[in-house]
Parts: structure tokens; C-alpha cells; sequence
């Protein structure tokens, strides 16, 4: 298949499936083991690795908040923004502690049925969480933001990010899904959980390149270095389109179809993900 063809392919598949609760790993693994002959655990590792693109973009987006980080490590915490830079801390460092192990052991064993049946379950979380949403504006909004939030939300959150290790979870809707069930209003759920995904992706991706250094250079080879950096570009430029989508669609009185959406999404794709690893 053709390099520009293949790179447009996947950018899309990672700059869509990266924001919503159908884990971009997973669906890269099932379009470069279907399209381009790549074994489970080439697929897997790629997976990690196109996640460059989705870094890129939530670096643009959130180029404030990111400047304020850095400008809170400089200044040794008398400047910046030094609760967002604990948060980022505490929450990547909690994600490797439980998602390295994960990682470790899925490079090696990946069964089939396994990549449905998480998914579904956070299907049913977010929907969950939709009906969370609605009953509680009954009584209060949730209207806690970063500033409420205390070192325990924050090793929850971790916690949630790490798991999404696993083949069929997503990161965005485990991290998305654990701060709404923390009080924490939606369009602040959601920034929350984009922020995390860059120490968090590049934490992926280093380990990724150090564990499966000699696959990671084979999928490379066999993709293209064309392909790859299209498909990086593509996938940075979906995602910025996403990203504005969904924090604006989160700040409207729509966030409940919003969730209820995403969770059906969730739902839908991890039973066909469950379904067609049966197929031979």
C-alpha cells in the first residue's frame, strides 16, 4: 500500500480514537495487523509509539498551561503554575508505578478476547457516569477544578491512567471517567485528562523504545519512515480539530449526550473488539 495512503490511515485512527474512550493503541493494532501484516506485539508497541502526534497537539493546545509548568520548574515553584506541576507529577509517576508492570507483561501475552471485555466495562462507566452527571445537578453541580482537588484525587487519577495500559482501554476515558466520579466539573475533566496524556505519553513512548527497541525499529522499517511522519502529522492536526470539539462540547448543557455518547462509543467498540478476536 502506499506510504502517503498508510500515514493518512493511521493519523486518523490515532488522532481520533486518542480522545475518546476507544483505546488508540488497541486501534492501532487492529489496522496495522489487518492493513499492514504486523504481528500482536508489533502492533501493540506501534501503538505506544504513534502517540508522538497526539503529544504534538496537546503541547499546541495547551501551550499556556504547559509554559506555566515549565516556568514552575524554573522558578522552583515561585512561579508558574505549581499545583497543575504537582498534578502532573504525582499523576505520571503513579501511572508508570502501575502501567510499566502492565506494559511488561501485555508486550509478551496479548489474548484476544481480553482487548473487548475492558472496554466494555468503561462503556458502562461512562454511561454510568452520565447518570452520575444527571442525578446529582438535582441536587449540586459538580464544580470542583484542579485547585479542590488533594494528593489522593490525584493517585486515583494515576491509578486510572496506568490501567489504560491495557490492550482495549482507553487513557483518555479511564482519566476522563475517575474525575468526573471525583466531583470535578466536565470541561475541567477533560483538560485535566489531555493534560495528563503528554508526561504520560512520552513516559509510553521511552519505555516503548527502551523495552522493544528492536520491534519498534522493524515496524519502522516496514512501514516507512514516510508513512510514519505522515502519519504523525496527520494524527497532530486531527487531534487539535478533536480537542476544541470536545472541550467545547464539555463547557455546553449538552455534556450529558456528550458522556452518554462516548460511553455508547466505548461500549459498542469493545464488544466488537471482543467479537472479531474470535474470528480466525
Amino acid at each position: 500500500m502506499d506510504a502517503i495512503l498508510i500515514g493518512i490511515i493511521l493519523g486518523i485512527v490515532q488522532g481520533i480514537s486518542e480522545w475518546i474512550p476507544i483505546s488508540s493503541k488497541t486501534q492501532i493494532l487492529l489496522v496495522s495487523t489487518l492493513i499492514l501484516g504486523l504481528s500482536f506485539s508489533q502492533g501493540y508497541a506501534f501503538g505506544l509509539f504513534m502517540e508522538i502526534g497526539t503529544i504534538f497537539a496537546a503541547i499546541i493546545y495547551f501551550r499556556r498551561e504547559v509554559y506555566n509548568v515549565i516556568l514552575a520548574i524554573v522558578k522552583l515553584g515561585k512561579g508558574g503554575d505549581l499545583k497543575l506541576l504537582v498534578y502532573l507529577i504525582v499523576v505520571t509517576i503513579i501511572t508508570g508505578i502501575v502501567g510499566v508492570p502492565i506494559y511488561l507483561f501485555i508486550v509478551n501475552l496479548i489474548t484476544g478476547p481480553v482487548v473487548g471485555i475492558p472496554m466494555s466495562i468503561l462503556g458502562l462507566v461512562l454511561i454510568i457516569d452520565g447518570l452520575v452527571i444527571y442525578l446529582s445537578r438535582k441536587k449540586f453541580v459538580p464544580n470542583r477544578s484542579l485547585k479542590d482537588m488533594r494528593l489522593k484525587d490525584f493517585i486515583i487519577i494515576g491509578i486510572a491512567q496506568g490501567l489504560a495500559a491495557l490492550p482495549g482501554v482507553s487513557r483518555s476515558g479511564m482519566t476522563t471517567s475517575a474525575l468526573l466520579l471525583l466531583g470535578v466539573k466536565p470541561e475541567e475533566a477533560f483538560r485535566l485528562s489531555f493534560l495528563a496524556l503528554i508526561p504520560a505519553a512520552l513516559g509510553a513512548i521511552g519505555v516503548s523504545v527502551i523495552i522493544s527497541k528492536h520491534t519498534v525499529t522493524n515496524v519502522i522499517h516496514i512501514i516507512s519512515l514516510n508513512a510514519l511522519v505522515i502519519s504523525i502529522i496527520v494524527a497532530t492536526l486531527v487531534s487539535l480539530i478533536l480537542i476544541e470539539s470536545l472541550l467545547r462540547f464539555a463547557k455546553s448543557n449538552r455534556i450529558l449526550l456528550l458522556v452518554f455518547t462516548l460511553g455508547a462509543i466505548a461500549l459498542i467498540s469493545g464488544i466488537i473488539s471482543g467479537l472479531t478476536s474470535y474470528l480466525p
